[in-house]
């Protein structure tokens, strides 16, 4: 089946008329990866791409750049000034009652928003429905192919040898008393990374007590801390193979700079690792019943409902987990009933994290996991961590 076709099922499987892409000067990058194409020249004039449920393709582009659908298969339509495009389109849209565009209504999704208000206005005004490509998105942007499964777990065991290597070169410095940074602890990992063949597109976090309870603070040149006995270290760090299609594996663990824990921190990570662990059983639970369809908001409310229970549901101030692909932050599901209400479901071939934290004035924990959901189940990728690291 070739990928008009695959999109087509999915149309029909989705109830819809149609799915029509739509970009000016590359605002929509889905557009040009779902479509798997790249123009030959500049993107300067609007072009319209509706791929309908069934039929052939069709297109409206610009007289000044008639050619910049040429890749892709269906006839096309010329238009040159405003009316012209505002009477063609309406035409070209006849047979399709809803379509789906990248569109999230009150940008609930704002990885999916990406087509601006004025066109969706534009396009309803020719009499048809609008409804949100969100799950198609995750169709053609989050599933898996078996090879990126693969440099997933070759991903994971790079990044977990050098987890445990950038916490050994802590306690290291700690026990001889030599003065360490933030910064130069996340520039060790960045070294392990460049030589196990791995990239990253920024990070990693590398913080201490305070920091800590940032949950995207990290330390540069100029800002950092000195890492010393009796600080909470926590450690967020991402990357993946340096080879194309390849897709990250993301992780975070912490640690104390001392033998014993304070009983406090003991009690938050206890209570983090516990909401993790709730949200993975979760998926777990509902990949092993057939016909059993799980969304992403419903993980959150596993993890959320955790620490609410044990009175730090105010200290976890984002959502759980993200969808994970080829960049850090994916295009499918996230475990999210937060910051959004994520009512996409969790589909077979996709990567998520699972992270929840709790972020105290003091100090910050956070534990963080990838779980994969398969066609059979769902498994946690990489290495969990069972207790707050002692780093003396």
């Amino acid at each position: 089946m070739g990928l008009i076709e695959e999109i087509q099922s999915a149309l029909r499987e989705e109830g819809l008329g149609g799915w029509l892409f739509f970009d000016h000067h590359r605002r929509d990058p889905l557009a040009y990866r779902v479509l798997r194409f790249e123009p030959a020249q500049s993107v300067t004039r609007r072009w319209y791409y509706l791929v309908p449920a069934t039929g052939a393709p069709r297109k409206l582009v610009h007289r000044i750049e008639p050619n910049v659908l040429d890749p892709l298969p269906g006839d096309a339509t010329l238009y040159s000034g405003w009316r012209d495009k505002q009477e063609q389109l309406p035409l070209m849209l006849e047979g399709c009652r809803r379509i789906a565009m990248q569109y999230s209504p009150r940008c609930a999704v704002p990885y999916i928003s990406n087509v601006d208000a004025g066109t969706i206005e534009l396009v309803r005004s020719a009499g048809v429905e609008v409804v949100t490509s969100a799950n198609l998105i995750q169709l053609f942007e989050a599933v898996w192919t078996p090879q990126q499964y693969a440099s997933h777990k070759h991903a994971a065991t790079h990044v977990d040898e050098t987890r445990r290597a950038a916490f050994a070169r802590v306690s290291e410095a700690l026990r001889a008393g030599a003065r360490l940074t933030e910064y130069e602890v996340q520039q060790f990992i960045r070294k392990l990374f460049a030589k196990s063949g791995l990239v990253t597109d920024h990070g990693p976090i590398v913080a201490v007590n305070t920091n800590a309870s940032n949950p995207h603070y990290e330390p540069d040149r100029e800002r950092n801390s000195e890492i010393r006995p009796g600080d909470l270290l926590l450690i967020d760090m991402w990357a993946k193979l340096d080879q194309p299609n390849s897709v990250y594996y993301d992780i975070t663990w912490t640690a104390y700079c001392g033998p014993t824990p304070p009983e406090e921190m003991l009690n938050v990570f206890a209570a983090v690792a516990g909401a993790r662990d709730a949200a993975i059983q979760c998926v777990v639970d509902a990949s092993g019943e057939p016909g059993v369809a799980l969304a992403g908001f419903q993980v959150d409310d596993a993890a959320r409902r955790y620490l609410r229970e044990r009175g730090f549901d105010e200290y976890f101030f984002h959502r759980t987990g993200h969808s994970i692909g080829e960049e850090v932050h994916g295009n499918g599901a996230n475990m999210d009933n937060y910051e959004t209400h994520d009512e996409r479901r969790i589909i077979p071939g996709t990567c998520f994290s699972i992270e929840p934290g709790v972020y105290l004035p003091d100090f910050g924990i956070r534990s963080e996991v990838n779980v994969y959901r398969s066609a059979t189940g769902a498994e946690v990728t990489g290495e969990v961590q069972a207790e707050l690291l002692r780093l003396l």
